[in-house]
């Protein structure tokens, strides 16, 4: 058995089977992606960050990511470390916590995974596994926060629904130094508190948002032309608003928007710490390494 159809099988154990949904209109159950990375912006207040390195046709160069580090919504603590890490990418990269292999936390999880999947569970709780089944995260359900959090890899969240939109809420996220917002470098505390608005909308507009968000940020996952996802835009879309707040961070809160269609494929494997491509000098600062055989 393969490493990733093992640990799936694991992750769902305890996962209630799925219902045959009467209609193609639901969030949970359904695998949901994506072929472009980072956060859209909503019609008015801040923008996320966008990177100010672009290949000739105008979408952002994905192999360098120098961050907008004027971007008003930064304070001049997080700017001063967009600007290092933009400098860094100029010069080959920056190490991430994706490419030392830990685990992808909120905010960062929505601005790097493709496709995911929400599972619900028999005690009415929420599961969610993100591609490469390597990263999974427990939302409980209409339940609060506790009075005295202990930091943790994925953060507490906790769930609602608000009429038909999901609602999850993220604190506590343990933080070190690989631990950023998004992909530009740009840091995040102990206070950051994160707030997930999941709601389906028309398949068509969901295939015209990721077209057009395909062109400022260009495609790099899946394969031509359509990636993975379905060909057929009359199923429904997936909507994600993320709404970021960290006083350390962020001048006002910052909500970035994710689009997300069905997909046609099932889980595939992701290679993190046996891959031995690295992509710039020393990239893979934190991983173990044995400099003489074991045997």
């Amino acid at each position: 058995m393969k490493l990733g159809a093992l640990f799936f099988g694991i992750v769902t154990a305890g996962i209630v089977t799925l219902p045959a949904f009467a209609a193609d209109d639901g969030i949970i159950g359904f695998q949901w992606g994506r072929n472009s990375k980072d956060f859209g912006a909503m019609p008015a207040g801040p923008k996320p960050l966008r990177n100010l390195n672009l290949l000739p046709n105008g979408t952002a160069n994905d192999r360098q990511l120098v961050g907008d580090y004027q971007n008003p919504v930064l304070t001049p603590y997080a700017a001063a470390i967009v600007k290092q890490k933009g400098e860094l990418a100029k010069a080959g990269g920056f190490p991430s916590s994706e490419d030392q292999c830990r685990p992808i936390a909120p905010p960062y999880t929505f601005a790097i995974q493709f496709d995911f999947q929400i599972l619900p569970k028999k005690d009415g709780d929420l599961t969610i596994v993100y591609h490469g089944n390597d990263q999974v995260r427990h939302i409980r359900m209409n339940g609060a926060h506790p009075a005295k959090l202990v930091p943790s890899t994925m953060g507490d969240s906790v769930g609602r629904w608000e009429g038909d939109t999901l609602v999850v809420d993220t604190v506590g996220v343990k933080t070190d130094a690989y631990t950023t917002a998004d992909r530009f470098g740009t840091p995040q505390s102990d206070s950051m508190h994160v707030v997930e608005r999941y709601r389906l909308i028309d398949g068509a507009q969901a295939k015209t948002d990721v077209e057009q968000f395909e062109k400022v940020a260009g495609r790099v996952g899946g394969r031509p032309p359509d990636g993975y996802m379905t060909h057929d835009a009359s199923l429904k879309g997936l909507r994600l608003e993320v709404t970021m707040e960290d006083p350390k961070v962020f001048a006002a809160p910052l909500t970035g928007v994710v689009t997300y269609r069905r997909l046609t494929i099932g889980w595939r494997e992701d290679v993190c710490a046996d891959n031995p491509v690295e992509h710039y000098k020393d990239e893979w600062v934190a991983l173990p390494r044995a400099d003489h055989p074991d045997f």
